[in-house]
Formats: C-alpha cells, structure tokens, sequence
C-alpha cells in the first residue's frame, strides 16, 4: 500500500532532477564571485538559483498532490446541503455531436456491448489538453448492438430497428451503457446519412439515472424525475426545441423559464401513469465493460501494522458532483469532485472538494453507486480514497468467501455483507489484497466466526448459493 510520504519522496528526487538548473546556477554563482566577477552576473545566477531551487519542493508537494489522493482539512467545502441532497449526483460531461437538422430524439436500449479498444499514449502519467474536454484518445471504443425506438413510445413499443454500430464513449458516461438506456439522434430520411445514429452521452447519463433530475414546478413543489424515461425524454425533446435549458445542478425551476417552455414542462408532469426504470435494465451482464477496462481490481484491502494499531479505520464517503477537466490519466479523467464523508463516529457529515483521478472501472458502474471507501488516519486530519475497496464494494470486483470447509461462497455483487466484512478485517488487523476471502488460513482463525455470522445475515441468496453447494 503506498504511503503519502513514498510518493512526496520519490516526486521530490524527479523534482530535484528535473531542476538541476536552479543549484546549478547557485554553484555558477558561487564560482563568479570567487572569481571576481561583476556584481549583476553573481546576482542574476544566484537570484535564478534561489527561485529554480525553491520551486523543487513546491513541484513535488504538487504532483504527489496529484497523484495520491488524500484528503486533508484544507479541502473542506462550505455548506451545500441546499444545492446537494445526499442521493444527488450533478455529473458534467462534455457535450455531444448535434446531429442534423430535423433529426429526432429517440431511445435507445443497450442490447449488447464489448470493448473493442483503448490505448491512449502517455501511460500513467497525466496528460493534459489544452482546452478539449472530450478527446478522442482517452474514450475507450464500444461496440454496442442497440434496439432504437422510433416512435413517441416509452422504449417498449413494436416500432424499432437494430443498430450495431463501435462508438468512442466519453468515460464520464460509460455507466450509461451498463444500465441500457441512451438518448439518442436519428437522422431524418432526408439527411446526408439518412437513419444514422448519434448516442447524445450527457443526456444519456440522464436517462439513465447516473445524473439525478429534479423538477421545481410553478408553485415551488419539487418533484424527482430521475428514471422516469419518458417524462426526461419529453423534456429533452422540449429542451432541444428551445435552444436548452439550464440545469442548476441537478435541478430544473420551471419558474425560470419563459412561460410557454414552462408550460410544456408543466404538461408534461401531468403524466403520472409511469412508473419508475430500474435501475439497471435486464441483460447487464451482457452489457458490462468494466472488467475490460483500466483500474484497480477490488479487493478486501491492505491493513498496515502501524495504521491499524494506532487507530486507523475506514470511512464512507459518496460522490455528489463529478466535474470533467481537460487531463486525463491513462486508468481514468481527472475529474472537479466533491464528496459527502460521514465520519465513523457519527459526527455531522461534511462535504470535501477534491481533484482526483476516477477510474474508469468504477465510473462503469455509476449508476449502481457513488459511494467511496477512505481510510482514515488515526489522528482523523486526513483521508485517502482506497480504490481497491471502492471498487469492491461497487461491485466492479465480485467477492467470494471460502468457508473453513473450503466451500466457495460468492457474494452478490453490492452485498450488504461487504462493508461490515472491510470493518471487521481491519478492526483485527487482517490484510486481504485479494477480492477471495480464505477462511481456511491461518491468519483468518480469529475472524472466521464472525464473518460466518455476517455472511449469513446478509441476505438469503449467500445461504441459497451455499445450500445448493452442498447437496
């Protein structure tokens, strides 16, 4: 497990190499003096010097800033509770192609989808574009067999056709494809491409429930959206016809808007015969990417000797606001985020603003979870993101069990059982760097009965798999 201070080092022997020219100049400085030389040349080399010296440790403190992702008490947010509800989540991807003109906004269901590639260059390194969120280098090309509707239907109609086309996905919105619904551009007959299909990813995210919608109606009630398929596409379809309209976070006011668009907002609330989409549409094993893609495997996670001895635990923390830059890493965007940490202690939550790097494993699956494992110091002042137990618990990794019988006991994916199992181990002092939990070693003997009793307290499907095993 990699330590803050290991990663200051080593950025700051890079940092020191990298600036050789500053005590260069400092020993070129020394030498002109000795020698006699004019004053402004001893002057000039020592100033340069000084300053190319000095930047050394603020070039290292920045780039292991960077790279590991600690959370300290300077990236304490002030109070969003008004703009962000703990179940919000406010992901800003970058725009898509319009399509063309009188082209219609229809939806798509994801029937399949398969990495076809992704080898941006660079490799871990951070590479930055100058003002291009979206290139075309760091999206991973999917190829996806789609089911577009192309009536005013809610998607389940007869009318429809099959498209099976590759696309490049932004990774902000590959959680669009494992929960099967995109919002998508149809060409008319008319067009240069007439039928073509254009996937439109931030709306996507919207459809699919990754991005929440809340609607504030003209007398000031809020009603939640989120995965009422065909209320958001009427509303995007509105939308569009009107040039856009502006979403503050997660929330649309009708009371912002010109009358007649706020109208057609409102005509549309009338509605109420729909019923909520899942979560995620059936099939998505067919449609999961994230085992082919760049990231940390889960993993019941590492527990350092000192750490844990010393008071060190875990803590949960939840996305609320997923901002895409223009620099990207070759395992995931560095992204604008800001969490919701919920202390081990029961203390009031607090928000914390925070660049990090997101992989793009974890960012498939967004539409299940926004929730994120810290570890905590002892002292509580800092956080670290530990992805492996994130992804765990996001179920980009499936756990599995061996009971002391050498049984294999998988666990669903998301299972209650994962958190307290996590807690557990390092409450013990019990490393696991593997999503596989034997309990069959030696080291596990202390904890063996209890994560037999949390196993089984988890939900039935984990004794149904276990029962089934053994007859």
């Amino acid at each position: 497990m990699r330590s803050y201070t290991g990663v200051l080092a080593g950025n700051l022997i890079l940092a020191a190499f990298a600036g050789l020219a500053g005590p260069a100049f400092l020993v070129v400085a020394y030498v002109a003096r000795v020698e006699g030389a004019a004053w402004f040349w001893v002057a000039g080399a020592s100033g340069i010097g000084v300053v190319g010296t000095a930047l050394i440790p603020f070039a290292a403190v920045r780039s292991a800033r960077q790279e590991f992702p600690r959370i300290t008490r300077r990236d304490r947010a002030g109070d969003t509770r008004s703009a962000y509800g703990d179940d919000t989540s406010v992901v800003w991807a970058p725009r898509s192609a319009g399509g063309a003109v009188g082209a219609r906004l229809v939806r798509a269901d994801v029937r399949e989808a398969s990495l076809v590639g992704y080898d941006p260059e660079g490799g871990a390194s951070f590479t930055t574009y100058g003002g291009d969120h979206d290139p075309a280098e760091f999206k991973a090309t999917v190829g996806l067999r789609l089911w577009v509707h192309d009536g005013e239907d809610t998607g389940r109609g007869s009318g429809g056709r099959e498209v099976t086309e590759e696309v490049r996905v932004p990774s902000l919105c590959l959680s669009a494809i494992t929960a099967g619904r995109l919002a998508v551009l149809v060409d008319p007959p008319d067009a240069p491409t007439p039928g073509r299909v254009t996937v439109l990813w931030p709306r996507s995210l919207l459809l699919a429930g990754t991005r929440t919608c809340r609607v504030i109606d003209l007398d000031g009630r809020v009603t939640d959206v989120t995965r009422f398929a065909r209320r958001q596409l009427e509303q995007m379809r509105i939308s569009r016809s009107v040039g856009g309209v502006v979403m503050d976070g997660d929330l649309i006011d009708l009371r912002r808007l010109d009358a007649a668009t706020a109208a057609r907002y409102a005509a549309v609330a009338r509605d109420v015969t729909e019923q909520r989409a899942p979560v995620t549409e059936p099939g998505e094993e067919a449609r999961r990417l994230a085992e082919f893609l760049p990231g940390e495997e889960g993993a019941f996670g590492s527990v350092p000797r000192r750490w844990s001895r010393r008071g060190g635990h875990l803590v949960l923390a939840r996305f609320l606001s997923l901002r895409g830059r223009t620099t990207f890493q070759y395992h995931g965007p560095v992204l604008d985020t800001l969490l919701r940490v919920r202390p081990a202690d029961g203390s009031p939550a607090y928000d914390v603003v925070r660049r990090l790097t997101v992989p793009m494993n974890y960012l498939a699956v967004l539409h299940h979870t926004r929730d994120v494992v810290l570890r905590a110091g002892p002292n509580g002042r800092s956080l670290v993101v530990d992805w492996a137990r994130t992804n765990l618990l996001a179920g980009v990794t499936t756990a599995q069990v061996i009971a002391p019988d050498g049984v294999g006991i998988p666990l669903p994916r998301r299972s209650e059982a994962l958190w307290p199992l996590m807690n557990l181990l390092v409450a013990h002092g019990v490393s696991n760097p593997t999503p596989v939990l034997d309990l069959r070693e030696p080291r596990m003997h202390a904890v063996s009965d209890a994560v037999t009793d949390l196993i089984r307290g988890a939900g039935t499907r984990v004794e149904e798999v276990l029962r089934d095993r053994l007859r």
